[in-house]
């Protein structure tokens, strides 16, 4: 499940990176919103809540998480606090925004607003996620 998880993440990263920046280039250039972009800003909801699915079952059988029930948070040394609080809270939160830049697009009427909410809460997830991965893990 691990590994799963590890390698997804590759993928949830590619996603959310690309979707971005798509939006980013729609918002400054001014373009029309096409069924290319809908599309790509889809397929990261979609990939980042399959993440979530895997994260949250692996979450449970995780040593991280046997450890925080054992012996509470403050008992916890900076990176097993990372694995088992920080990285699931932040990731939860960044699906929160990517979510929420998906609904709130949809309301929008004009194709550059429509970037322009993506843009932003997209933009504010891979904040957010690249703030919170476990980089000495990804690189081992």
């Amino acid at each position: 499940m691990l590994q799963l998880h590890s390698w997804w993440a590759y993928l949830v990263l590619a996603f959310l990176i690309i979707a971005t920046l798509n939006a980013i280039t729609g918002t400054t250039s001014k373009r029309d919103f096409k069924d290319k972009d809908l599309r790509i800003s889809l397929f990261t909801l979609i990939v980042t809540h399959i993440q979530l699915l895997i994260g949250l079952g692996w979450y449970f059988m995780s040593p991280g998480y046997k450890l925080l029930k054992e012996n509470g948070i403050g008992n916890l040394d900076s990176y097993t606090r990372l694995l088992a609080v920080e990285h699931p809270l932040m990731m939860i939160i960044a699906i929160v925004l990517i979510t929420m830049g998906w609904s709130k697009h949809k309301k929008k009427d004009n194709d550059t607003a429509k970037f322009k909410t993506i843009a932003i809460f997209y933009g504010l997830a891979l904040v957010v996620v690249l703030s919170r991965i476990p980089w000495t893990t990804w690189f081992n």
